[in-house]
């Protein structure tokens, strides 16, 4: 029977981007992880520049990983100590199946 898994998702801004890499790398999966650039979208003007705040858009890096369902508590302890007031923004989804074909 195969262990549930989990996807992780966050939006990461994009000074982090090299710490959240050496962070997943810790608990790399079989399937690794994917990360690519985006924009994001929000209401509240914290931390934004000028030109975002006038663009209505920041800079940000999504990063997804499927991990094991015993992993899950030791991936999110770690991301909120390490990270703790980052403003990273995750959730998490249970995997229905994954594959490669």
């Amino acid at each position: 029977m195969k262990t549930a898994e989990y996807l992780v998702t966050m939006n990461v801004p994009t000074e982090l981007e090299e710490p959240i890499v050496d962070c997943l790398l810790t608990f790399e999966s079989e399937h690794g992880f994917s990360s690519f650039p985006l924009f994001s979208h929000d209401h509240r003007n914290e931390g934004l520049s000028l030109a975002e705040q006038v663009t209505g858009r920041q800079k940000k890096i999504r990063f997804q990983v499927t991990i094991p369902e015993s992993d899950l508590p030791l991936l999110l302890a770690k991301l909120k100590e390490d990270f703790a007031n980052s403003g990273i923004h995750y959730w998490v989804l249970p995997v229905m199946e994954s594959g490669y074909v």
